[in-house]
């Protein structure tokens, strides 16, 4: 617990809550204090939902075995988390949120390019539990025998809305003071759950699975990497902001990095192992990610089960709102932060009426959206990694507000190559459970790669081609640029009249 108890950190602790007032702002010095190790908190309590007992059904659903599954699983996971480390070292050296950092490379007025997907991702994950956290709610209730109807979902949906819109329009005290209970709770509740269900678990039934082709690997793979750490990368240096810029970057690249894996990859052996077991279990996990995993439990743990489901998804939701704010402020929108926040929950309950009301194939639905944003979202960490790569000083503070800095305004080798990135990506993916996606996927038969029925089709190569097409892209043509923005002088601190520019 003298951890848990670090993790309150130095800047809330002894302090009374309020509504954070930073924006886009860089923190100052005085407000710069904590270690690395802190980071461990958010990024554990934010990935320690039982969602991720899910993601074994989502991997073995792409047709390959248990063993190809793990693997999978652990690379995508630990590899994708390992970028979001990576991207969290330009927090500290730079003091600001991850899309006004993002401006070194794109220019200031550019960056709101990449900003708006950002937004579009971060809103789209906290939607999405949101509305997970509203049905399994529903479902608890239901085998209770306390409801679980319309009416249900009608409460709950508002309850845990209101908890998520409240943590981010609050900010970061009120999330760093969260995520620790969140933490602690749900870690404690998930150990209970796993020990009630283990005697579900049946080796030789999860042994049998037949493995997969390569294709298939790779599209769970890929998938992975697009459900854990791809989803946080545009987020990743909104925490890291805060810690002093003397902080050890191998220190943030190491707790990001080990907080945000080790609760994912010891939920997904496990739930790879329930899911395994038993095919009824894997399909109705398709339909009910959360509600069904109760199914399974025992009716006195339900109340418990719920608790931790619901807390796990409001902790990796808060932090989604808090950073959809921020992004929303970077695309351009002139509002306090808290504000952007507020219309990011509006957006975020709208959203999960939609899910829990009118929808009626949620995995099918998810796996395109994440694969669809998930390639300029990849696009754009290759071109943040390669910029961050290039740089041998911190960022300037007043430069990343003005259009007219070294940063520049709207440059257009990032943007083309981000544009360029993202067609061939889309070329690459399908997702054939969703309709609205059917025009995707148009470079598997030009490249010889089957088509859209293929071997190939669902190995979503796209967005790893976007990812290493931004890196390698940005490495070749930037280098230059970034030489020249470091040889200028520093410039005067940013002004109140271009801090939203």
């Amino acid at each position: 617990m003298a951890d848990s108890l670090d993790s309150l950190d130095s800047r809330s602790a002894g302090r009374q809550l309020q509504v954070e007032t930073h924006g886009l702002d860089v923190i100052g010095n005085a407000e710069r204090k904590g270690t690395p190790r802190t980071l461990f908190w958010p990024w554990f309590g934010a990935n320690v939902s039982i969602l991720g007992l899910s993601y074994g059904a989502f991997a073995l659903g792409f047709g390959i075995s248990f063993w190809q599954a793990l693997a999978a699983g652990v690379i995508g996971i630990v590899f994708s988390f390992l970028l979001c480390g990576f991207i969290a070292v330009a927090g500290k050296r730079g003091s600001a949120p991850t899309m006004v950092l993002s401006r070194a490379a794109y220019g200031v007025r550019g960056n709101r390019l990449p900003s708006v997907i950002s937004w579009m991702l971060t809103v789209g994950w906290e939607t999405v539990l949101t509305a997970l956290a509203t049905m399994a709610t529903a479902t608890v209730f239901g085998r209770l025998g306390w409801g679980g109807g319309t009416e249900t979902k009608v409460v709950a949906l508002i309850l845990v809305g209101a908890l998520i819109v409240v943590g981010g329009v609050m900010g970061f005290d009120l999330i760093m003071r969260l995520q620790t209970v969140i933490t602690v709770v749900t870690a404690v509740l998930t150990v209970v759950y796993i020990a009630l269900v283990a005697d579900h678990i049946h080796w030789h039934t999860v042994s049998s699975v037949p493995a997969g082709s390569a294709q298939e690997f790779i599209g769970a793979l890929v998938f992975m990497m697009t459900g854990f750490g791809l989803g946080w990368v545009n987020a990743a240096a909104d925490y890291s902001r805060y810690l002093p810029r003397s902080s050890s970057s191998r220190g943030v690249i190491g707790w990001t990095t080990f907080g945000a894996s080790v609760a994912p990859l010891l939920l997904l052996v496990f739930g790879l192992l329930l899911a395994g077991s038993s095919e009824d279990l894997s399909q109705a996990i398709a339909i009910d990610p959360i509600g069904a995993l109760t199914t399974i439990l025992p009716t006195w743990f339900l109340v418990p089960f719920a608790v931790v489901a619901v807390l796990g998804l409001v902790g990796g939701a808060v932090l989604d709102i808090y950073s959809s704010g921020l992004a929303l402020l970077s695309a351009g929108l002139r509002v306090p932060r808290y504000l952007a926040a507020l219309v990011d929950g509006v957006l975020m309950m709208a959203g999960s009426v939609y899910i829990v009301f009118f929808t009626d194939n949620f995995l099918g639905q998810f796996i395109g959206f994440l694969t669809t944003l998930g390639v300029p979202v990849a696009a754009w960490c290759g071109i943040m990694l390669a910029d961050l790569a290039m740089r041998r000083r911190d960022y300037d503070e007043g430069d990343l507000f003005r259009p007219g800095g070294r940063y520049g305004d709207v440059p257009l080798q990032p943007l083309l190559l981000t544009l360029a990135a993202t067609a061939l990506g889309w070329g690459l993916v399908t997702n054939s459970a969703a309709s609205w996606l059917e025009w995707q996927g148009y470079l598997l038969g030009p490249f010889g790669l089957g088509g859209k029925t293929g071997a190939w089709a669902y190995a979503n190569l796209g967005v790893l081609l976007a990812l290493a097409l931004g890196f390698l892209g940005t490495l070749a043509l930037g280098r230059g640029r970034v030489r020249a923005q470091e040889r200028q002088d520093p410039s005067p601190a940013a002004s109140q009249e271009v801090v939203g520019a």
